[in-house]
């Protein structure tokens, strides 16, 4: 079950700030939220460190077309400084799951690992 926390009201807060298109396409603004030893395992089956995520998101922020839409966002926060996130994101039809971590490093909420896996809406099965 999820809480709702102020912890974990917080890494929401800079979960969707990270999925602003403004910041993603900002190398400064994408570098405020990311923890520095964060890694992520993409949609893709790309493992990604700090640099090559700021990279990437910020050279392709300009190409994609609207905004990642969210749903199904839940926290919990596992112990002091710990939040873990999990949602559903929809960019461009592409579906993923998406699980965060975020640890409070020097006073502010920042992602250390994150994780994505694509998944298709499949028809329910005929009866």
């Amino acid at each position: 079950m999820a809480d709702r926390t102020p912890a974990v009201d917080a890494a929401i807060e800079a979960e969707l700030r990270l999925l602003a298109p403004e910041v993603r396409a900002s190398p400064e603004l994408l570098g405020e939220l990311l923890h520095p030893e964060f890694t992520e395992f993409g949609t893709s089956g790309t493992h990604w460190d700090r640099a090559s995520i700021i990279k990437a998101l910020t050279e392709s922020a300009n190409r994609t077309g609207r905004p990642i839409m969210t749903s199904r966002m839940r926290g919990v926060q596992l112990a002091d400084g710990v939040v873990h996130l999990t949602f559903d994101t929809e960019s461009n039809g592409r579906l993923a799951h998406r699980s965060s971590l975020w640890r409070l490093y020097e006073g502010e909420w920042l992602l250390w690992f994150h994780q994505g896996t694509p998944f298709s809406v499949e028809a329910p099965p005929e009866a």
